[in-house]
């Protein structure tokens, strides 16, 4: 197979990943930037995947729409407005190809090689999906000639395998490491970050002061 269609959504950044909150403080400020560098390194690093021929960002968020546009992904309202498996379900109607993929926008260690190898190991069936570091969510959700039938949220890991998709392993520790605490932050900066995360808490006296005291 040539290549995927990967769609990412992205929340509006004021209900973004409000458990970083305590990094950050309030919501805005250092807290956008910080959910925005996570997407922007997800999406660079699926754009330089070799398996991937388009990038959809789902999202109603400007600052969102403006940065992945830039990267050279295609920006797309959520017109269904529904929640997130609906966005899902709406990016991959627009997407290219039989081959769809649906990746989490918080995963600021992924590496374009382990998107490679998981898409590459996702073309042995119609649906399949890899579960995050815990086991119980979904970083990434596949469907090659067939529906995508999203049903992320709460145990969503349990979900999709009930729905008929095959889970993967691999070694690909970064497209397992999703972030969504301050402890998952930390463990994706011991992996290795990409540049807009690395830079960010470089910058902001605010965010490595608490990722320090939270040691």
């Amino acid at each position: 197979m040539s290549s995927w269609s990967v769609v990412v959504p992205a929340k509006r950044l004021a209900v973004a990943k409000t458990r970083l909150q305590p990094l950050t403080g309030a919501p805005g400020g250092d807290h956008g930037a910080l959910v925005l560098a996570l997407l922007g390194d997800t999406v660079a690093a699926a754009l330089a995947c070799p398996r991937v021929g388009s990038v959809v960002v789902v999202t109603d968020e400007p600052a969102a729409a403006d940065l992945v546009q830039g990267l050279g992904a295609r920006p797309v309202p959520d017109r269904p407005d529904r929640g997130l498996n609906p966005a899902l379900e709406h990016g991959a109607g627009l997407a290219d190809g039989p081959a769809v993929a649906a990746l989490s926008s918080d995963l600021p260690a992924l590496r374009p090689d382990e998107l490679a190898a998981a898409l590459t190991a996702a073309e042995a069936s119609p649906r399949c999906f890899v579960a995050d570091r815990q086991g119980t969510g979904t970083t990434l959700l596949t469907a090659v000639g067939t529906a995508l039938r999203p049903r992320f949220g709460r145990g969503s890991a349990r979900e999709h395998r009930s729905g008929g998709a095959v889970p993967l392993t691999g070694a690909w520790p970064g497209l397992l490491r999703d972030v969504d605490t301050p402890a998952d932050l930390r463990a994706a900066l011991e992996l290795g970050v990409g540049p807009r995360t690395t830079a960010l808490v470089r910058r902001s006296p605010t965010l490595a002061l608490a990722l320090g005291a939270a040691r």
